[in-house]
């Protein structure tokens, strides 16, 4: 994700961060570096212009030219308008009415089905919704099933009606339904279409007319780039739609529709789908996503994500084991598992500074714990729990039963060791630890 554009940002930037002296030439050089970078990721060339006006504007207003650290600072100005391009900050869903009541929208092909089972399981599980889904969409085959098993998978009714091809009629009735049953959410699937088709449009007008949503939600697959933010300033000129919805931004997007679609519909990005799990998918953040594309990360965002995966009573009981130095290898795979729930591992390390640039050539399998957890699982529980007993034939027994080497299973026992006893240092005091820590530096 945005990966051609931070690199071409970052060459940007070279040009200015090298120079003994700054200038008005050198920071117009640098922009114009810019302008190609953006124009690179399919960004709207006027929106481009504009921008770099803007930051020149701003650049020579904050007296670049005479700061000590003028590279630093043109960074910052530059993250800042890429923030206030993307709508400056995140957007809530409007979740009022009893039930609220939102509409899905778009081109076929964005991912509206799918995105309608993440909104459905996002807001189930962290806002406490009791959701209705409602098959809207009559003329894909597939449609109707595939939101049935979306609907299975995170414990969602879904309501059809079998045989009947009005839209309209389905989004009334299923309404009705939700009222009647005690749902206090209704999330409409609808069929994709085509900006130029006027029968589809026109149906989709009728559709919202006659149910009156209190969020209209249009989504768009972020590898179509320009041609999507085209279709967006479409579609809200017959809808109005309330936010934007960007999925597949975990491929091989270049970034032209999430940095141009607010400038022209003047609606925010309100989430992105990140992968094709039902928990894949995030509320969007200018500011972060500022962060990302300028390679400084994204720590807030990793942080929430683990906070949702760890659990607070489970984390004192792990704290009090590593204090008495009782963490074991069952401990270890636990939190394997929570880390693998908190998705795409490229991804998740790419939320640190520096590391996304780090990993940008390099593959990174989500199965990459299954070696180690191969290991663990080929041990006894006695051995999970006491690590110290295992001696060399046991070491051999558990690399013949994970199908690895005694190296490897060297070496995770050697790396477990090493972390056992930094986990145990964190836990004591200020002062203990620092005597550990300077102990350790002296050894």
């Amino acid at each position: 994700m945005f990966e051609n554009l931070s690199d071409r940002l970052e060459r940007s930037f070279k040009l200015i961060k090298g120079q003994g002296t700054i200038t008005e030439i050198n920071i117009a050089e640098t922009l114009k570096d810019v302008r190609k970078a953006l124009l690179d990721a399919d960004v709207n060339y006027k929106i481009a212009k504009t921008f770099t006006d803007t930051v020149k504007q701003k650049a020579l207003g904050q007296d670049v030219l005479n700061s000590i650290k003028p590279g630093q600072l043109m960074v910052k100005i530059v993250h800042d308008e890429l923030a206030e391009l993307m709508g400056g900050k995140a957007v809530d869903i409007n979740l009022k009415g009893n039930p609220s009541v939102i509409l899905i929208a778009g081109l076929q092909g964005s991912g509206k089905t799918t995105f309608t089972g993440k909104l459905a399981n996002r807001l189930k599980t962290k806002n406490g919704k009791q959701p209705l889904l409602i098959a809207g969409d009559v003329y894909r085959p597939a449609a109707i099933d595939q939101l049935k098993v979306l609907g299975s998978q995170i414990g969602v009714e879904v309501y059809t009606e079998d045989g009947s091809k009005d839209p309209v009629s389905i989004a009334k009735n299923g309404i009705k339904y939700a009222k009647t049953k005690g749902f206090d959410l209704v999330i409409v699937d609808t069929a994709g279409r085509l900006a130029i088709d006027e029968q589809m449009m026109n149906e989709i007008e009728a559709v919202k007319k006659a149910i009156t949503p209190n969020e209209i939600l249009f989504v768009v697959d972020s590898m179509t780039g320009q041609d999507a933010v085209n279709t967006a300033k479409e579609f809200n000129d017959r809808l109005n739609f309330d936010g934007v919805v960007l999925t597949k931004l975990d491929g091989d997007t270049r970034g032209g529709a999430a940095l141009s679609i607010r400038s022209v519909v003047d609606k925010p990005i309100k989430f992105v789908g990140t992968g094709e799990k039902m928990d894949a998918l995030d509320v969007f953040h200018p500011e972060r996503m500022a962060d990302r594309i300028l390679g400084m990360g994204d720590i807030v965002s990793l942080v929430e994500k683990a906070q949702e995966q760890f659990d607070a009573e489970e984390a004192r009981k792990l704290q009090k084991k590593i204090a008495k130095n009782q963490f074991g290898f069952e401990d270890f795979l636990a939190q394997i598992q929570q880390i693998k729930k908190m998705g795409n591992l490229k991804d998740l390390a790419s939320m640190i500074p520096g590391v996304g640039k780090a990993l940008k050539d390099i593959d990174i399998d989500d199965d990459a714990f299954k070696g180690i957890e191969a290991i663990i699982y080929s041990m006894t529980p006695e051995e999970r729990t006491d690590p110290a007993i295992i001696n060399g034939s046991r070491r051999k027994r558990i690399a013949t039963g994970s199908g690895t080497s005694i190296q490897e299973v060297n070496r995770l026992i050697k790396q477990f060791d090493e972390t056992r006893k930094m986990m145990k240092m964190m836990t004591g005091g200020p002062g203990k630890n620092m005597a550990r820590m300077m102990g350790g530096m002296k050894r």
